[in-house]
């Protein structure tokens, strides 16, 4: 577990620069949450007294685990109560992404949310690699490997995995997550890392409508946007309900939406992501896989 939240240790080569280190061991795309979170983080490094409420993101290249990223902050605005940055990664003087993050000092207000999905408890449900065994041959070996790879967080989707999907259903997607292993990190490193998991199993809500099984059909996805509103201090280390749904597909896009919950109910954070999901008949089945955050 070190070495994931090792990922989030930045290197600060100037006021507003960042380098962020290659992923050991790593050799393929980088995940998109990991852009994301990374460009984050260089945000909050430069910010105090404020914490950030929202970020949006938009993906630009795809870049690649084994090199290191180097992040360069705008500092936009910077009010009594609000503050705003601007971060353009880079690789190889390659832009990847762009994301603006909104901080705001800590005030009172009116309260009120959505009331969390009534779902199983996550001891009721399986984990991913489990899943695998349950689903013998009815899956292939591909989506078998992928179900038992191991990685920093724990998934215990409610049915089938999205990206699993097993015919027409409502576009609606549940799954409980968490580090597989408790880590101590302050504010911004647990919203570093939630920001990271949020790109995990949103936009694949999209593809449930449609009976998509991403094992079996040759698609091209890719994250165009993404977007994250911090409603309270997140901890990973317990259970959290990651509640997602798509409202519109069409014309090689999708978007999805999405709601984290505390296992008590209490919503911590908002989802929005808009993605390529197109069809193509000229490449192989499986040739775009969700990634394990």
């Amino acid at each position: 577990m070190h070495a994931f939240v090792s990922q989030f240790m930045l290197e600060r080569k100037d006021t507003d620069l960042f380098i962020a280190p290659p992923i050991p061991g790593a050799t393929g795309r980088t995940f998109g949450g990991h852009l994301v979170a990374q460009a984050f983080n260089a945000a909050q490094h430069t910010v105090e007294g404020k914490s950030a409420h929202n970020l949006h993101a938009h993906f630009l290249r795809p870049g690649r685990e084994a090199e290191p990223l180097a992040l360069r902050v705008d500092r936009e605005f910077d009010g009594g109560s609000f503050a705003m940055r601007r971060v353009v990664v880079e690789q190889n003087d390659v832009r990847l992404l762009s994301l603006t993050a909104s901080f705001h000092k800590s005030e009172d207000g009116l309260e009120h949310a959505t009331a969390m999905p009534i779902v199983p408890a996550p001891e009721e449900v399986l984990p991913l690699d489990a899943l695998a065994k349950t689903y013998g041959n009815s899956i292939d070996d591909v989506a078998r490997a992928y179900l038992e790879r191991r990685s920093a967080f724990e998934m215990r989707p409610i049915g089938y995995p999205s990206f699993l999907q097993q015919g027409k259903d409502e576009p609606v997607s549940r799954t409980w997550f968490r580090l597989r292993a408790p880590v101590m990190a302050d504010d911004t490193v647990q919203r570093a890392m939630l920001a990271y998991v949020s790109d995990y199993a949103l936009l694949s809500s999209a593809l449930i409508p449609h009976g998509i099984n991403m094992f079996e059909t040759s698609m091209q996805t890719a994250s165009l946007d993404h977007a994250v509103w911090f409603h309270g201090e997140p901890t990973l280390n317990d259970w959290l309900l990651y509640a997602t749904e798509s409202n519109w597909a069409g014309r090689g896009r999708g978007r999805a939406s999405g709601s984290i919950y505390t296992r008590d109910g209490r919503l911590i954070a908002s989802t929005v992501q808009e993605g390529l999901i197109r069809l193509r008949p000229d490449r192989p089945a499986g040739g775009t896989v969700p990634h394990t955050p």
